[in-house]
Protein backbone atom coordinates (compact mmCIF):
# COMPACT_ATOMS: atom_id res chain seq x y z
CA UNK A 1 0.00 0.00 0.00
CA UNK A 2 2.02 3.02 -1.41
CA UNK A 3 -0.07 5.96 -1.58
CA UNK A 4 -0.05 7.72 -5.13
CA UNK A 5 0.76 11.12 -5.63
CA UNK A 6 -2.70 12.47 -5.80
CA UNK A 7 -3.53 10.56 -2.65
CA UNK A 8 -0.51 12.71 -1.10
CA UNK A 9 -2.16 16.12 -2.10
CA UNK A 10 -5.16 15.19 -0.70
CA UNK A 11 -3.55 14.37 2.48
CA UNK A 12 -1.56 17.84 2.13
CA UNK A 13 -4.71 19.70 1.92
CA UNK A 14 -6.67 18.03 4.80
CA UNK A 15 -2.85 18.43 7.04
CA UNK A 16 -3.30 22.47 6.57
CA UNK A 17 -6.88 22.17 7.06
CA UNK A 18 -6.28 20.79 10.53
CA UNK A 19 -3.67 23.23 11.37
CA UNK A 20 -5.55 26.05 10.27
CA UNK A 21 -7.20 26.78 13.41
CA UNK A 22 -3.79 26.88 15.08
CA UNK A 23 -2.63 29.85 12.88
CA UNK A 24 -6.38 31.77 14.09
CA UNK A 25 -6.12 30.25 17.64
CA UNK A 26 -5.35 33.85 19.02
CA UNK A 27 -8.57 35.15 17.44
CA UNK A 28 -11.56 32.28 18.00
CA UNK A 29 -10.29 31.11 21.66
CA UNK A 30 -11.15 34.35 22.60
CA UNK A 31 -15.01 34.01 21.22
CA UNK A 32 -14.98 30.68 22.71
CA UNK A 33 -14.80 32.26 25.98
CA UNK A 34 -17.29 34.75 25.24
CA UNK A 35 -19.97 32.23 23.46
CA UNK A 36 -19.13 28.54 24.74
CA UNK A 37 -17.36 28.77 27.58
CA UNK A 38 -18.65 25.35 28.97
CA UNK A 39 -16.98 23.83 25.83
CA UNK A 40 -14.41 25.42 26.52
CA UNK A 41 -14.46 24.15 30.38
CA UNK A 42 -14.67 20.50 28.99
CA UNK A 43 -11.67 20.73 26.51
CA UNK A 44 -9.54 21.86 29.44
CA UNK A 45 -11.07 19.43 32.14
CA UNK A 46 -8.25 16.37 33.46
CA UNK A 47 -10.26 13.58 32.09
CA UNK A 48 -10.59 15.35 28.70
CA UNK A 49 -6.85 16.23 28.64
CA UNK A 50 -5.83 12.16 29.97
CA UNK A 51 -7.97 10.24 27.32
CA UNK A 52 -7.07 12.61 24.40
CA UNK A 53 -3.95 12.74 25.34
CA UNK A 54 -3.43 8.96 26.04
CA UNK A 55 -4.82 8.34 22.40
CA UNK A 56 -2.59 10.95 20.96
CA UNK A 57 0.49 8.84 22.87
CA UNK A 58 -0.66 5.74 21.31
CA UNK A 59 -0.75 6.76 18.04
CA UNK A 60 3.18 7.58 18.37
CA UNK A 61 3.64 4.64 19.63
CA UNK A 62 2.41 2.99 16.68
CA UNK A 63 4.20 5.41 14.46
CA UNK A 64 7.78 4.79 16.15
CA UNK A 65 6.28 0.67 14.75
CA UNK A 66 8.06 1.94 11.66
CA UNK A 67 11.10 2.21 12.91
CA UNK A 68 11.07 -1.44 14.28
CA UNK A 69 10.10 -2.81 10.91
CA UNK A 70 12.79 -0.97 9.16
CA UNK A 71 15.30 -2.66 11.52
CA UNK A 72 13.62 -5.86 12.13
CA UNK A 73 15.94 -8.01 10.40
CA UNK A 74 18.50 -6.41 12.16
CA UNK A 75 16.85 -6.77 15.59
CA UNK A 76 15.66 -10.16 15.06
CA UNK A 77 12.28 -8.88 15.06
CA UNK A 78 9.45 -9.70 12.67
CA UNK A 79 6.39 -7.98 12.10
CA UNK A 80 4.04 -9.26 9.25
CA UNK A 81 3.98 -6.76 6.37
CA UNK A 82 6.01 -5.30 3.85
CA UNK A 83 7.85 -2.09 4.35
CA UNK A 84 5.66 -0.19 1.63
CA UNK A 85 2.29 -1.29 3.77
CA UNK A 86 3.77 0.44 6.79
CA UNK A 87 5.21 3.37 5.49
CA UNK A 88 1.55 4.14 4.05
CA UNK A 89 0.67 3.69 7.37
CA UNK A 90 2.75 5.96 8.44
CA UNK A 91 2.09 8.40 6.61
CA UNK A 92 -1.88 8.15 7.35
CA UNK A 93 -1.26 7.83 10.92
CA UNK A 94 1.04 10.81 11.04
CA UNK A 95 -2.28 12.84 9.58
CA UNK A 96 -4.15 11.22 12.39
CA UNK A 97 -2.19 11.66 14.68
CA UNK A 98 -1.99 15.50 14.34
CA UNK A 99 -5.76 15.90 13.84
CA UNK A 100 -5.60 14.33 17.21
CA UNK A 101 -2.87 17.01 18.89
CA UNK A 102 -5.71 19.61 17.15
CA UNK A 103 -8.50 17.55 19.63
CA UNK A 104 -5.86 17.44 22.88
CA UNK A 105 -5.05 21.03 22.30
CA UNK A 106 -8.44 22.47 21.12
CA UNK A 107 -6.66 24.42 18.87
CA UNK A 108 -4.30 26.36 21.45
CA UNK A 109 -1.31 26.87 20.63
CA UNK A 110 -0.16 27.51 24.04
CA UNK A 111 2.74 29.17 25.42
CA UNK A 112 6.51 28.77 27.06
CA UNK A 113 7.94 25.16 26.89
CA UNK A 114 4.12 23.73 25.34
CA UNK A 115 4.09 26.31 22.22
CA UNK A 116 7.92 25.01 21.50
CA UNK A 117 6.47 21.38 21.91
CA UNK A 118 3.69 21.91 19.24
CA UNK A 119 6.21 23.20 16.46
CA UNK A 120 8.98 20.65 17.29
CA UNK A 121 5.60 18.32 16.37
CA UNK A 122 4.28 20.43 13.17
CA UNK A 123 7.57 20.21 12.00
CA UNK A 124 8.52 17.14 12.52
CA UNK A 125 4.92 16.08 10.81
CA UNK A 126 5.28 18.55 7.57
CA UNK A 127 8.81 17.60 6.89
CA UNK A 128 8.14 13.99 6.66
CA UNK A 129 4.49 15.12 4.68
CA UNK A 130 6.33 17.60 2.28
CA UNK A 131 9.50 14.98 1.06
CA UNK A 132 7.20 12.17 0.96
CA UNK A 133 4.94 14.45 -2.07
CA UNK A 134 7.70 15.44 -3.35
CA UNK A 135 9.67 11.74 -3.64
CA UNK A 136 6.23 9.99 -4.70
CA UNK A 137 6.00 12.94 -7.20
CA UNK A 138 9.37 12.91 -8.79
CA UNK A 139 8.92 9.21 -8.92
CA UNK A 140 5.46 9.04 -10.42
CA UNK A 141 6.79 11.43 -13.16
CA UNK A 142 7.17 10.61 -16.63
CA UNK A 143 10.33 13.10 -17.12
CA UNK A 144 13.53 11.55 -16.99
CA UNK A 145 15.65 14.29 -16.25
CA UNK A 146 15.47 17.04 -13.88
CA UNK A 147 16.47 20.51 -13.79
CA UNK A 148 15.91 23.99 -14.79
CA UNK A 149 16.41 23.28 -18.16
CA UNK A 150 17.09 20.29 -20.12
CA UNK A 151 20.54 19.84 -21.96
CA UNK A 152 19.26 20.12 -25.45
CA UNK A 153 17.77 23.83 -24.92
CA UNK A 154 20.87 24.80 -23.16
CA UNK A 155 22.22 28.35 -23.85
CA UNK A 156 24.52 28.79 -26.37
CA UNK A 157 23.75 25.80 -27.29
CA UNK A 158 25.77 24.07 -23.64
CA UNK A 159 24.09 21.88 -21.67
CA UNK A 160 22.52 22.91 -18.15
CA UNK A 161 23.17 20.74 -15.81
CA UNK A 162 20.31 18.18 -14.74
CA UNK A 163 19.84 14.99 -12.53
CA UNK A 164 17.81 11.73 -13.28
CA UNK A 165 14.74 10.41 -10.50
CA UNK A 166 18.10 8.03 -8.89
CA UNK A 167 20.14 11.07 -7.51
CA UNK A 168 17.70 13.51 -6.94
CA UNK A 169 15.46 10.93 -4.87
CA UNK A 170 18.49 9.90 -3.45
CA UNK A 171 19.38 14.17 -2.81
CA UNK A 172 15.46 14.63 -1.51
CA UNK A 173 15.23 12.19 1.24
CA UNK A 174 18.61 12.63 2.23
CA UNK A 175 17.54 16.49 3.30
CA UNK A 176 14.27 15.90 4.37
CA UNK A 177 14.74 12.89 6.03
CA UNK A 178 17.50 14.00 7.95
CA UNK A 179 15.17 16.82 9.07
CA UNK A 180 12.44 14.78 9.82
CA UNK A 181 14.41 12.17 12.17
CA UNK A 182 16.03 15.20 14.22
CA UNK A 183 12.73 16.63 14.59
CA UNK A 184 11.09 13.71 15.89
CA UNK A 185 14.62 12.91 18.73
CA UNK A 186 13.83 16.17 19.80
CA UNK A 187 10.01 16.00 19.51
CA UNK A 188 10.13 12.73 22.12
CA UNK A 189 12.45 13.94 24.83
CA UNK A 190 9.94 16.66 24.84
CA UNK A 191 7.07 14.81 25.11
CA UNK A 192 8.73 12.44 28.03
CA UNK A 193 9.00 15.99 29.90
CA UNK A 194 5.73 17.01 28.66
CA UNK A 195 3.94 13.90 30.35
CA UNK A 196 6.05 14.25 33.07
CA UNK A 197 4.83 18.06 33.36
CA UNK A 198 1.32 16.96 32.59
CA UNK A 199 1.18 14.44 35.86
CA UNK A 200 3.17 16.51 37.98
CA UNK A 201 1.57 19.57 38.27
CA UNK A 202 -2.26 17.92 38.18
Amino acid sequence: MKPKFSTLIILTLVMAAILLPFAFSGLYMPAMRENAFDLLEVTRTDQYKMITGFTALALVIFEMVLTVRKRGRRWKITLPGSILLWRGLHIFLGVGLVAMILIHTGGATGKNFNAIFLWVFFGASVSALTGVVAETGVLESSRKYFGLVPPQFGRLGKAVPTTTKGPLIRGLRHLWLSSHIILVAIFMVMLVFHIFLAFYFQ
